[in-house]
């Protein structure tokens, strides 16, 4: 018999045709169903028995949904809750996933993403009720990709340690996740591990670092393209949304998206559904959305360059990364594992760490974080003799800084003579056609003769001729 065939769900809703409604799809599904009208009606039946999910509307006669969910919490228990909330209502939908809720769905309810959903969340207590019972048959049972995930969070820091307790929380729902930290920290990382800690971890990661891509392509590359819909496109093509279908899609550098794509990407996770460039169609999209950031987002936000509602409806989970700066305890374990892998990329032994290396890099300021550090690490590597290691902690040569103008005594003749050599350039340029200067510069034929008589600039004897023609 199937996981899917034993699930018992719980469905909690006022209204008698939409409880029908929900009950008589679950029951397609091969779910068992109880129901209930309130909260008080749905904790007698939580206080009898387990179950795989639990379904609450927002509101109910005698309470909200959202107190439901709070209880649940409180007493740990297993079951998965979803939270059915009214259309627009994203303040509401936030704050249950915040409470714990696994995943939200807005009202009037699409039946196909209620199966999905109801489908995702049972697959991921069905597993995880399996890990442990193996476990306890088991003890010397082989790592999860989970486990491994959060290894590769390399570090015992009290820092790194919150950060893993936070990446193993989070994974267990649907909600939405901003991961915060300098460039180098290992935000993509952190974004992984969620991925192979959640029910997910067998469907598609996609990450997309938002600030490589064109303006003009990211509609196209963000949501896919019909044949023909712009020139060049030979064929349909997926977008990032179907692409990670299932899975999860990380969007790094969030904070470069410009305002217009903001706004086409909010509507994409509020309405789960996606138009290809060139569709009169919309795609049902199943993604779990974690982004990342350098970037002080409540400043871009306060500053009209970041929309506050995209940025509450990504930032509903919060985990910050530290800069190295703070967790130097870690980087003895760091440097192990980043000569390791750099050992088994060249496949040559790495050579010996030794202590007076390990106080260089403790002193160095480290600034690139653990990006900065395995630059290091390479590059040493690179320049051993094959025993021990060598840093090279020379600081790079500045840029040299171009001199700064002197003041003008004469403000006018000095902007008189940057306009002079502007338009001698463009006339020598264009073999001295006016016409042809005045386009270049964007000027009119009679603004451009204008200029040359103020500023008394020679014509070779016939141009003024040839460029009227």
């Amino acid at each position: 018999m199937s996981a899917t065939s034993t699930a018992q769900v719980l469905v909690v809703d006022d209204e008698p045709d939409l409880r029908t409604l929900y009950e008589l799809t679950l029951l397609r599904e091969g779910y068992r169903v109880d129901a209930a009208g309130s909260v008080a009606e749905a904790w007698q039946q939580l206080e009898a028995k387990r179950f795989d999910a639990v379904i609450t509307d927002m509101r109910l006669p005698d309470g909200q949904g959202l107190e439901l969910l709070q209880r649940m919490s409180q007493q740990q228990r297993p079951e998965r809750c979803i939270v059915m909330t009214a259309y627009g209502s994203a303040e509401n939908a936030v704050e249950a996933l915040k409470a714990g809720a696994f995943d939200y769905l807005t009202k009037p309810v699409d039946l196909r993403q209620f199966r999905n959903v109801v489908a995702s969340a049972i697959q991921e207590v069905t597993p995880a009720r399996g890990r442990v019972a193996a476990r306890t048959a088991a003890p010397a049972e082989r790592p999860t990709g989970g486990d491994a995930a959060l290894q590769r969070l390399v570090g015992e820091s009290q820092a790194v340690r919150a950060v893993k307790e936070r990446v193993a929380k989070v994974a267990r729902s649907m909600a939405p996740v901003l991961v915060r930290g300098e460039s180098g920290t290992g935000k993509e990382l952190v974004a992984r591990a969620i991925h192979a800690c959640s029910h997910r971890a067998d469907a598609p990661f996609v990450a997309v670092n938002c600030s490589a891509i064109p303006e003009a392509l990211l509609e196209a590359e963000f949501f896919g393209a019909k044949k023909g819909s712009y020139t060049g496109s030979a064929a349909d093509r997926e977008g990032y949304f179907q692409a990670a279908r299932g899975g999860t899609l990380f969007l790094d550098e969030i904070g470069d998206l410009p305002l217009p794509m903001q706004s086409k990407l909010l509507r994409a996770i509020q309405e789960r559904q996606v138009r290809p460039l060139g569709s009169t169609q919309e795609d049902a999209v199943d993604v779990r959305i974690v982004s990342a950031t350098h970037k002080d987002l409540v400043a871009d936000v306060q500053a009209a360059r970041f929309r506050q509602d995209l940025y509450y409806r990504l930032n509903v989970i919060e985990i910050v990364v530290p800069p190295l700066r703070e967790r130097r305890e870690d980087l003895p374990r760091l440097c192990e594992a980043l000569l390791a892998r750099i050992a088994q990329d060249t496949g040559v032994p790495a050579p010996v760490l030794t202590p007076e290396v390990m106080a260089q890099l403790w002193a160095h300021p480290l600034g690139g974080n653990v990006r900065e550090l395995e630059n290091l690490l390479h590059r040493a590597v690179a320049l051993s003799d094959g025993h021990e290691m060598h840093l090279d902690l020379e600081p790079a040569a500045a840029p040299a800084l171009a001199p700064e103008p002197e003041m003008p005594n004469d403000l006018q003749a000095w902007l008189d003579q940057k306009e002079r050599d502007v338009l001698v350039k463009a006339l020598q340029d264009s073999g001295f056609n006016r016409t042809a200067a005045a386009q270049r510069l964007g000027l009119t034929l009679r603004q451009i003769r204008y200029r040359i008589a103020r500023l008394q600039i020679p014509v070779p004897g016939g141009a003024d001729e040839g460029d009227d023609a």
